[in-house]
């Protein structure tokens, strides 16, 4: 389904709900592009949604490599499972529950993708850096202000260092009847960093 080794899937090639989030591929690009991923890693993806990171990344770590996918939503799991037979990826695990508890069973990863936390995600990056292997990388998309705040405030007390903050507003054309238009997306805030 997808030939490429570039990331950069079409959303429209991922099975939807509208209920479900997806992060979109011009953000998906830059956060697998920060994660630096290489074949036969472990990647954790916490708040999978619809599992377009899951299945970029799985594609990015090769056969050798395992992705974790977890989230607390059940359509989010579904919808997951959708796509992973869609692309045809056999190396991601889909785990459904509270990811606070969840991460603590896992294996120790060398990548860590958090997104859509459902209010926890300072809480989920101090039990993510407890998971991380030494010179892992964490990669935070955050659209709240306040989500942003905590999470820097944990990240100065944790042992993490490189520390990038990247903003990105992407703008998407759209065919009107009069020509094309540029509708804007919400700006989301990318944090990475590498453990100590």
């Amino acid at each position: 389904m997808w030939n490429y080794k570039t990331p950069g899937i079409p959303d429209e090639l991922f099975e939807r709900d509208n209920k479900v989030p997806i992060t979109k591929e011009e953000v998906r690009t830059i956060q697998l592009s920060k994660a630096r991923l290489t074949p036969g890693q472990t990647v954790f993806d916490i708040g999978c949604g619809s599992g377009s990171i899951s299945i970029e990344a799985a594609f990015q770590i090769e056969s050798s490599g395992k992705v974790f996918s977890i989230d607390y939503d059940s359509n989010a799991i579904e919808l997951t499972k959708k796509n992973i037979d869609k692309f045809g990826v056999s190396n991601v695990s889909v785990i459904f529950g509270n990811a606070k508890e969840k991460i603590l069973e896992l294996e120790e990863a060398d990548a860590i993708f958090i997104g859509g936390t459902g209010g926890d995600t300072k809480e989920i990056v101090e039990l993510s850096q407890n998971k991380l292997r030494s010179g892992g990388r964490i990669v935070i998309g955050i659209i709240l202000i306040e989500t942003l705040y905590s999470v820097l405030s944990i990240l100065d007390k944790l042992p993490f260092d490189s520390v990038d903050i990247t903003q990105v507003t992407i703008s998407k054309s759209r065919k009107t009847t009069k020509g094309t238009m540029m509708l804007a997306r919400n700006p989301v805030t990318i944090i990475s960093a590498t453990k100590a």
